[in-house]
């Protein structure tokens, strides 16, 4: 049942290099952490695919840390044997580690000689058996007098141990003391947070509450005029009222005097008292009344408040819009220019040629009537001296223009009499035929108008021009070296007009034996292709005689040319795109395709042409000019625009050089800044958007990979020195170099392609591949995506990923990839289409599979996936770009999570280890990761926080991806 189990994958005979390194690579985590190169070596070498030195570089080499980066080299270096080492690989690991082999073939492991591919016989297999089973031998023996030696060493150090011991004891109760008062300052920080916080709130109700009294305040000093006001109207009455009294008392008797005043008075005391009753409920009435309106206006500030936070969003949404129209609109306005300039530029072409075709008519008929005339008198001449019977006895049948022929007769075939060279026109001799009417001459000859021909007559002018041209002698080759063909013709048709009658004699020409239009052009031929132009020069330098201008994203085109130079001479003129160079270079015909190249590639390709040369040139005179604009007004610095990721860090230095760190993305807008020529003008890119923030300069490309050579020893010198000195590296959340090879292309691909054309003629002569070669890259070339969903999370180191998975699916908005059971069938079909990410267990029916995911994510949740670093390239295949966040783990954060290590069966050096053999493998993938310091989180809580923040800032960042370099 067991070998049952196991589905039977693919034949790896049947399989092509690429596929095999496919299914290699999408293996390469597994194998890098399951294989130890020292094991697979003896084979290796066995089968010629790997040599001593390879063997020695593999396991000396100062920058290979580990046993990960030691197998991950060893890949590399079998990736260059093609085939072969993918084979040999693979039947390595059959031979020693048969599980994984299953594992990355989905075959059954097989000792048999004959299931082989044949990379190694089976008699020299068993003689390499032997080899190794004597070596082993040797090594045994060399082992057990080396433990030997160690036994009597262990003796002495015993000692050593015991002291060590005490010192350790008294470290581990300063490491004691220290972490308690690490946890104390910790509470004090926290106290302290606690108590800004606080603090920030009181700050906060104290402002509002100053607000409050300020306008409180201000509504007092209101109704304060207010009662002011009042009380001055009411001192004014009571003046008023005091002065009628008054008049009225001096009109009463005497007598009635006390009493009326009496009276007055009380009715004065109690019209008082009711009007300051009055004001004061007034007042009171007021002063709810603007108690009411100020809660009234809160509540409308904070509507608009809430109203002003909405229609800001509304406004950015808008605006994201209107960028996005405005860009489709210039997008479509400049492809209606361009098609506009090409309809301006067919119809100028079009009128050029008719016009040329009209004058060359013209003078076509003036020779033609001067040639019939003197044809005439020739003939005359003819049968004045030579008696008619004798040339009938001859056997020539004579053409003349006064004898008439019967109309049964046949017109003989034309004779094209050889071209001689003339001032401004060659026009090739007419042929003539005898009809029924001497003065019969066809419109065609004696023609005046001015119509040019059809294009059929042009292309049918054009078959018998290079039909007869092969039997021409070297005087008419020379004459067209002179000339060009102009196959353009016009899309009215000629009009046949009708002849007229001289008699019983006429002349007819064939339309078949027209020649073709010869016009002198310049000294070298110009050959029409579409709408590139071919031109042909000799010169001892290009570039002394032109200027270039433009990028990759514009195009580069001719700025300016020297006046009296060959390019001058062949028509060169500012304004044109140069597409494709060729050139010869030590008896080489080399090829340099410039259509997409940037202005520093395309100034070092021009200056690399001497002597003979070719260049491919497309009219685009509306884009030049627009470019010009274009750096007049500063809004461009060049032609050039692409995106980079830098793999090493750089510092800042003088006339504006960027401080640039590894892993960060740049936008180059021009490679061949004013002043310089190793610096590359730059622009920082924001995180979350296309927008380019600081500008400043890098060094180019060959500088920048210098200094990264440098860098290398520098740190591969601090390594050893720390290695002597008994420290190690702490764990660095900020890289200094990032390695990244060329792989088998063998050239930079940033630059420009060099291509050697063949040049003998026939199929053997096919270029020779170029060699392998593995360069060191400072730069890498990215484009950007923007995920539509919710993008799948990936935690690293895996140990600790497989912990932190169902608390992180536990929450809102995240959900854990379930694994599909499939049959043998289905599996080896999907995994065929690399739908399989990862198997559950080795050689079972369980595997998670790309529809689980995107499964998930048409929900609109964010998929956990409980996967590899293999998963990584499969995901990018499909266009789904995972969230990869690798926890920096240490020894007190290992320490923290101890008790969870022990249930799932796991230790803290494990956990360790499988840290440090993975972090190395990040660099190896094609996109950004996320790295999280181990200062940055204390226990799990902590982490779970921390990664809700990471995960939520990177899924609004860009995501920039690299090409496959292999």
């Amino acid at each position: 049942m067991a070998e049952e189990s196991v589905p039977e994958g693919p034949n790896l005979k049947e399989l092509s290099e690429e596929e095999l390194w496919e299914l290699i690579n999408d293996n390469r985590h597994r194998i890098s952490l399951g294989v130890r190169p020292c094991i697979l070596f003896p084979y290796l070498r066995q089968v010629k695919v790997l040599t001593e030195v390879d063997e020695d570089e593999i396991l000396s080499r100062h920058n290979l840390t580990n046993r990960c980066m030691r197998t991950s080299y060893m890949l590399d270096l079998l990736r260059t044997q093609g085939r072969n080492g993918a084979i040999a690989l693979l039947e390595g690991l059959m031979i020693h580690y048969p599980v994984l082999y299953t594992q990355v073939t989905g075959r059954k492991p097989s000792t048999e000689p004959s299931r082989f591919s044949g990379l190694i016989k089976y008699s020299e297999l068993t003689e390499y058996l032997i080899r190794a089973v004597t070596g082993m031998q040797t090594e045994l023996q060399e082992a057990r007098n080396e433990a030997g030696k160690m036994s009597a060493r262990c003796s002495s150090l015993e000692s050593e141990v015991s002291q060590l011991m005490e010192h350790e004891e008294k470290c581990s109760h300063l490491q004691t003391e220290n972490e308690r008062l690490q946890r104390h300052l910790g509470s004090l920080q926290r106290e302290v947070t606690k108590l800004k916080d606080e603090k920030c709130d009181l700050y906060i109700r104290y402002t509002a509450s100053i607000e409050e009294k300020s306008a409180i305040n201000g509504r007092l000093h209101d109704l304060n005029l207010q009662v002011y006001q009042l009380q001055t109207d009411l001192q004014s009455i009571q003046m008023e009222n005091e002065f009628h009294k008054q008049r009225s008392l001096r009109s009463v008797s005497s007598s009635q005097t006390p009493q009326l005043q009496e009276e007055a008075h009380k009715d004065i005391l109690q019209q008082d008292l009711a009007e300051a009753i009055d004001s004061q409920v007034e007042l009171a009435e007021h002063l709810r009344s603007y108690r009411e309106e100020n809660e009234k206006l809160l509540r409308d500030k904070q509507g608009l408040l809430n109203q002003t936070e909405a229609l800001s969003l509304q406004v950015q949404q808008l605006s994201l819009d209107c960028k996005m129209q405005q860009q489709k609109s210039i997008v479509v306005q400049s492809q209606m220019k361009e098609l506009q300039a090409e309809r301006d530029q067919a119809y100028q072409s079009r009128d050029d040629a008719q016009a040329m075709i009209a004058r060359v008519l013209a003078e076509k008929d003036t020779l033609r009537s001067q040639l019939v005339e003197l044809q005439e008198a020739v003939f005359t001449l003819q049968a004045k001296r030579s008696p008619r019977p004798r040339l009938r006895k001859s056997g020539v049948k004579e053409i003349s223009w006064e004898s008439p022929t019967s109309s049964s007769e046949e017109c003989p075939l034309p004779v094209r009499q050889r071209l001689r060279r003339m001032d401004a026109l060659n026009p090739m001799s007419l042929s003539s035929c005898t009809s029924e009417s001497e003065d019969a001459v066809p419109s065609s000859i004696r023609s005046k108008g001015v119509e040019p021909p059809s294009p059929a007559s042009l292309r049918r002018r054009q078959e018998v021009f290079f039909e007869e041209s092969s039997l021409e002698t070297e005087d008419t080759d020379s004459v067209l070296d002179d000339f060009v063909l102009l196959s353009d013709g016009s899309e009215d048709e000629q009009k046949p007009r009708p002849s007229s009658s001289r008699g019983s004699n006429s002349v007819c020409v064939s339309k078949s034996s027209a020649p073709p239009f010869l016009v002198r052009s310049r000294p070298k031929a110009i050959r029409v292709n579409g709408r590139v132009l071919s031109l042909s020069l000799q010169c001892e330098a290009l570039l002394s005689q032109l200027s270039v201008v433009g990028g990759n994203k514009s195009g580069v085109f001719v700025h300016q040319v020297t006046e009296g130079s060959a390019a001058h001479a062949v028509g060169i003129s500012p304004g044109a795109q140069i597409v494709e160079v060729r050139y010869e270079q030590n008896s080489r015909a080399l090829r340099m395709v410039l259509e997409d190249s940037t202005l520093e590639e395309a100034t070092w390709a021009l200056g690399q042409v001497t002597g003979f040369c070719q260049l491919s040139l497309r009219p685009r005179q509306n884009d030049y000019e627009a470019l010009l604009q274009q750096l007049q007004n500063s809004t461009m610095s060049s032609g050039d625009s692409f995106y980079i990721r830098v793999n090493l860090s750089l510092p800042a230095g003088a006339s504006g050089t960027l401080a640039v760190s590894c892993n960060d993305i740049l936008h180059v807008t021009n490679t061949r800044p004013a002043g310089t020529e190793d610096l590359w003008q730059v622009s920082q890119v924001h995180p979350c958007q296309l927008l380019d923030l600081h500008s400043g300069t890098v060094p180019n490309y060959y500088r920048a990979q210098r200094l990264l050579i440098q860098t290398i020893e520098d740190m591969s010198f601090q390594t050893k020195n720390c290695q002597k000195a008994g420290r190690e590296n702490t764990w660095s959340g900020q890289k200094a170099v990032r390695i990244v090879s060329t792989g088998r292309q063998g050239r930079n691909p940033l630059w420009v392609s060099v291509d050697e054309e063949n040049t003998n003629g026939t199929e053997s002569g096919s270029p020779v591949p170029p060699k392998c070669c593995v360069t060191l890259m400072p730069y890498t070339l990215v484009t950007p995506h923007f995920p539509p969903v919710c993008r799948p999370i990936l935690l690293l180191p895996t140990i600790l990923g497989r912990m932190l998975e169902k608390k992180l699916a536990s929450w809102q908005g995240f959900q854990l990839c379930e694994p599909e059971t499939l049959t043998s069938s289905e599996h080896a079909a999907r995994l065929q289409r690399s739908e399989v990410l990862e198997e559950v267990e080795p050689g079972g029916n369980q595997c998670y599979t790309l529809q689980s995911v995107e499964k998930v994510m048409k929900k609109g949740l964010h998929c956990v996936l409980p996967l590899g670093l293999d998963c990584v390239r499969r995901l990018h295949r499909s266009e789904i770009y995972p969230v990869i966040i690798f926890i920096g783990v240490s020894a007190r954060n290992a320490r923290k999570l101890k008790s969870k290590l022990q249930r799932g069966g796991q230790t803290e050096e494990q956990l360790l280890a499988c840290s440090k053999s993975e972090e190395p493998l990040l660099d190896k993938l094609p996109c950004l990761y996320h790295s999280m310091a181990p200062d940055s989180w204390c226990d799990q809580n902590s982490l779970l926080t921390s990664l809700r923040t990471v995960i939520w800032e990177e899924q609004r960042k860009v995501v920039w991806v690299e090409p496959d370099l292999w």
